[in-house]
C-alpha cells in the first residue's frame, strides 16, 4: 500500500499533457472504521455490554435515560439482542394480560349466566396485581418477564378464591337466605379451603425466594409474585370480595326456583 506522497505523484491526462494528480486535489488522512454496520437501513454503532449489578430491565433503561441526554436528535439508540427480547416480551405480556381477564370473565359469565357476580370477582383482581407491585418492591425485585408470568397465574387464583364465595353465597341467597347471611356464611364456611390454598402456593414459592446461584433471578422473581403477592391478595379475597358482594347484591337476579316459590307463597 503507497503512502499519500505516492497518490499526489500520480499523472492524470490534462489539456497540456499529463499533470501530477497533486495540482488539481488535496489528500487529507483521516480514521474512520474498517467497516461501517447498518441497521433499518441506516448506520449504526454497536455498543455492547455486560450487567455486574442490578436486573436487564434497570440496564435498558439507564442506557435509555444516558441516550435521551447525550445523543443529537437525529440519532437514536435502538436496542438489540436480550434488551430488544425484554422490550417485545413487555408489549407482549400486556396483550396477555387483557386477554386472560376476558377469557377469565367470559368463564365466570357462562358459570353463573350473570353478568353481576363475574363483576364481583373480577373487581379483586386488580388489587391482587396491586399486592403482587408492592411484594415485588419489598424483595427489590424487578418487573421482568419471570413476574409477569406469575402475575397471570396470580389472576387465575384469585379469580378461584372468589368463585369459592360468590357462587356459594349464590345458593344460600337462592334457598331464602339474606343477603348479609348468605355472604357471611359463605366467607365462613369458604375460609377453610381458601386458606389452605393459600397456604400451600405460598409456602411452595418460599424455595423460589431463597433461591441462589444461576438463575436465581428467574426464580426470585415469580416466588415474590406468589409468597408476596398472593399472601396479601388472599386479604382481599377474605375482605374485599364479601363487602363488594354485598353492595351489589340489590342487582343480583335471584335464582329461578327461589322466584317460583316466592309466588307459590303469595298466591
Amino acid at each position: 500500500m503507497g503512502s499519500t506522497e505516492d497518490l499526489n505523484q500520480l499523472k492524470i491526462q490534462g489539456r497540456a499533457g499529463l499533470i501530477p494528480l497533486s495540482s488539481i486535489t488535496k489528500v487529507r488522512e483521516q480514521g474512520i472504521a474498517a467497516e461501517l454496520d447498518r441497521s433499518g437501513q441506516r448506520r449504526s454503532i454497536q455498543v455492547t455490554s455486560d450487567i455486574t449489578t442490578g436486573t436487564l430491565a434497570e440496564a435498558v433503561e439507564r442506557v435509555q435515560a444516558l441516550a435521551d441526554q447525550a445523543l443529537g436528535e437525529d440519532v437514536d439508540a435502538v436496542f438489540a439482542g436480550e434488551a430488544e427480547s425484554l422490550q417485545e416480551t413487555s408489549n407482549e405480556v400486556l396483550l396477555t394480560y387483557g386477554f386472560a381477564l376476558v377469557i377469565v370473565f367470559l368463564v365466570l359469565v357462562a358459570q353463573f349466566e350473570s353478568l353481576i357476580s363475574p363483576l364481583v370477582i373480577m373487581i379483586t383482581v386488580p388489587f391482587a396485581l396491586a399486592a403482587a407491585l408492592i411484594a415485588l418492591i419489598i424483595g427489590s425485585v424487578s418487573l421482568n418477564i419471570y413476574s409477569q408470568i406469575g402475575l397471570v397465574m396470580l389472576i387465575g387464583i384469585m379469580a378461584k378464591n372468589g368463585v369459592l364465595i360468590t357462587e356459594f353465597a349464590d345458593q344460600l341467597r337462592s334457598e331464602g337466605r339474606s343477603n348479609l347471611d348468605a355472604i357471611r356464611e359463605a366467607a365462613k364456611l369458604r375460609l377453610r379451603p381458601i386458606a389452605m390454598t393459600l397456604i400451600s402456593t405460598v409456602l411452595g414459592a418460599l424455595p423460589l425466594v431463597l433461591a441462589s446461584g444461576a438463575g436465581a433471578e428467574a426464580r426470585r422473581s415469580i416466588g415474590w409474585v406468589i409468597f408476596g403477592g398472593l399472601g396479601m391478595a388472599g386479604l382481599f379475597t377474605l375482605l374485599l370480595t364479601p363487602a363488594v358482594y354485598l353492595l351489589l347484591s340489590r342487582y343480583f337476579r335471584r335464582d329461578s326456583n327461589k322466584a317460583e316459590a316466592e309466588t307459590q307463597a303469595a298466591a
